[in-house]
């Protein structure tokens, strides 16, 4: 996040380098990259890996007789409601991260163009909230949700309601309000930089040029900031798929997702190689989209390229 907001703090103009000035000697390179390729075998590609094997064990502990089957895969697709519950919380991280960037593109607009002297108290106080225990703002949006909640009290003094009850508490709603607030800060940073980085001279010649308003932010802006919308949908779309923690806390039983049956087979049932092949659908499911969108970056920066 420091990087986002160095980015945005300090917008840095759009310059080319040449061949000598970027060129770094291979020994100086390899000596930099190699440390983070070991840390990523180690603690990335090899856990996951043994969390593959894993899916082809009839149990979890016992190592040394290994009993290679196809059972949970068997299971898996005989049991529809895993398809269910995958594909809820596919749709709840969507939402999620729809709404996620759809909110936080105003305020990302409002500190890249608008904030002037002010934008560094803005983005300290977008990015405050995010320093905080993630769990007491999930917490914090329970007690608002409850029976004796901010939401309650405001409806009850009202009218519209004749006794103190949870609103929306324990309902998938619930869970997406509170993981658009939770993300909203991450998912503004990177649009703010996306959004700094496009030429001022581009929206001050469509307005010499008797472009609207609404034109130039439709044709220029919103096209040149998609890279940073991308992002931001990413960054909440691929921890949303995955939590348990707030669907646990105010979702209940409706609001249940991958994540909670995980942890779950893993911690309750103890079915690790099911809790495992459960894992494995959840990150294939992720790497489908980046994939699209790796290969849509590749295909604009040829363009980009062919237009140069």
């Amino acid at each position: 996040m420091s990087d986002y907001v160095n980015q945005v703090t300090h917008p840095v103009t759009n310059s080319r380098t040449t061949n000598k000035e970027s060129a770094i000697p291979r020994s100086l390179l390899g000596s930099l990259i190699g440390p983070t390729w070991i840390w990523l075998v180690l603690f990335m590609l090899l856990p996951m890996l043994l969390m593959f094997l894993m899916t082809f064990r009839t149990e979890a502990f016992n190592w040394r007789e290994w009993e290679f089957t196809f059972e949970n895969y068997r299971k898996f697709i005989e049991t529809p409601s895993y398809h269910r519950l995958l594909l809820r919380s596919v749709w709840m991280a969507f939402v999620v991260a729809a709404l996620s960037v759809v909110a936080a593109y105003p305020v990302a607009y409002v500190v890249a163009f608008q904030a002037g002297r002010w934008r560094n108290l803005m983005i300290m106080l977008l990015i405050v909230p995010a320093m905080s225990s993630f769990l007491l703002r999930v917490l914090a949006w329970r007690i608002i949700l409850g029976s004796s909640g901010l939401l309650s009290t405001v409806l009850l003094g009202l009218g519209i309601i004749d006794e103190a009850a949870p609103i929306l508490l324990y309902t998938p709603t619930a869970v997406i309000i509170t993981l658009v607030y939770v993300w909203l800060p991450f998912a503004a940073l990177p649009i703010a930089v996306a959004l700094n980085q496009i030429e001022p001279n581009l929206l001050e010649a469509a307005s010499d040029l008797g472009a609207k308003p609404y034109a130039t932010f439709l044709r220029i802006t919103l096209p040149l900031s998609m890279p940073g919308v991308i992002a931001a949908f990413l960054f909440v779309f691929i921890p949303t798929l995955g939590e348990y923690v707030t669907p646990a806390l105010v979702g209940g039983p409706e609001g249940v997702m991958i994540g909670n049956i995980i942890w779950d087979q893993f911690s309750r049932a103890l079915n690790w190689p099911m809790g495992a092949l459960l894992s494995m659908a959840m990150l294939l499911i992720v790497l489908i989209p980046a994939g699209f969108i790796s290969l849509y970056s590749k295909i604009s920066r040829e363009r980009a390229g062919n237009y140069d």
